[in-house]
């Protein structure tokens, strides 16, 4: 039995950005739960859409993280390109969503300012993705 690693195997960016991507999902999960079930009977209607929508976008791109995993792995050569675009994903699940769970809870707020930088880290994490299938496609799948 070798105790070398594989070298097909995962890499530590890799891990790194799934276990990132599963604490995304889990807490867009809790904190979508929350928003339909109890936090209506503490805060008001907009404090349970803003977490709602938080947990939505939360979601989507803990999701779009895993996607970037599996395409590291297909696409090796853009690899450092969808690296960069699973740490926007990962950048913006932390302002976007968490600027809206603050502003749900505590009211207008300093939070409100970061939610737009949030936002542009998902776009920026988006258009580096797009970036790196037009550099695959004009140079072959690997």
């Amino acid at each position: 039995m070798s105790t070398q690693p594989d070298p097909a195997g995962p890499d530590a960016v890799a891990l790194r950005l799934m276990l990132l991507a599963s604490l995304f999902g889990a807490v867009a999960v809790a904190a979508g739960a929350y928003a339909s079930h109890g936090l209506g009977a503490v805060r008001d209607a907009r404090a349970v859409a803003l977490w709602g929508m938080a947990s939505h976008y939360q979601m989507i791109h803990a999701l779009a993280i895993l996607a970037v995993v599996a395409l590291r792995r297909s696409l090796p050569r853009q690899a450092r390109w969808l690296t960069a675009s699973g740490l926007c994903f990962a950048l913006g699940c932390v302002l976007f969503p968490g600027a809206l769970y603050a502003l749900g809870w505590y009211g207008p707020s300093a939070m409100g300012a970061v939610a737009p930088i949030g936002g542009l880290s998902f776009i920026a994490g988006w258009l580096l993705a797009g970036w790196a299938a037009m550099r695959a496609q004009g140079a072959g799948a690997g």
